[in-house]
């Protein structure tokens, strides 16, 4: 899982170093072109099949039993994370750098913040998760060492000292008190306690902390499907647009 969060963070940083190539580069012949045209159907093919194939097979129950005979949802959701960005970049190539229309414009940044939410609810969710199942299992685990520690201090016998009324006597008591903290058996399980006890508060401050990030950024699994909706929407009026004036100028 690492591998593969390591992996797509460079492939969305290579995304945004394409993107900004505008500033330094413009082609505007190149989307028309042969070449612009075969890395525009091949995004578009990237970014619609992969995603369109595994919501249908995880929201309607027969496409579901058909296709996980085969393969499965995990693998479908893998190739749906690969093709989408991979088709991002071919797309952002396809443009030649050339962001003059309005449709285009949105078309781009609608497709960059899909790619990104869906990343966020892939990765940085399942993350979040993996998380907070290991710090409450380590939290569970520190309990258990309190409380068979708080049973043994119960058990232990109080301290005696010798109590002197002369002023040596009460140095010397003194003395064994302060050296009784690091002997007595009870004192040394009760600071362990202590440390404990603290180490147990920040782990609960940590999950509690985990746990209100992944809510709040489990929003972005609502915004992954808004902004994929209206990528589609912005993609089908592109082709139409594409195929209409392209025609129009081949007449």
């Amino acid at each position: 899982m690492k591998r593969e969060r390591t992996i797509m963070v460079s492939m969305l940083i290579l995304q945004l170093i394409l993107w900004l190539g505008f500033l330094v580069h413009q082609s505007p012949r190149f989307a028309g072109s042969l070449t612009g045209g075969i890395l525009a159907i091949t995004a578009a093919l990237l970014m619609i099949v992969p995603p369109l194939l595994y919501s249908a097979t995880k929201r309607l129950p027969y496409f579901k039993e058909k296709i996980t005979k085969h393969i499965s949802t995990g693998v479908l959701l893998n190739w749906h994370v690969y093709t989408s960005i991979v088709g991002a970049i071919l797309a952002i190539l396809h443009t030649g750098h050339r962001f003059e229309s309005n449709l285009g414009i949105w078309l781009t940044a609608i497709m960059m913040l899909t790619v990104l939410s869906g990343f966020t609810g892939r990765y940085f969710l399942s993350y979040s998760s993996k998380e907070i199942n290991e710090k409450q299992a380590e939290l569970n685990l520190l309990a258990t060492q309190y409380n068979q520690l708080i049973s043994q201090i119960s058990k232990q016998p109080e301290a005696t000292y010798v109590v002197s009324s002369n002023l040596i006597g009460r140095a010397f008591n003194s003395f064994a008190g302060i050296r009784s903290i690091a002997t007595d058996p009870k004192s040394l399980l009760s600071h362990q306690a202590l440390h404990l006890a603290e180490s147990i508060a920040d782990l609960e401050y940590a999950i509690k902390t985990h746990e209100l990030l992944k809510r709040r950024t489990s929003r972005w699994l609502k915004i992954h499907i808004i902004t994929s909706s209206a990528f589609y929407i912005l993609l089908i009026l592109h082709i139409w647009s594409a195929i209409y004036f392209g025609l129009r100028y081949l007449r």
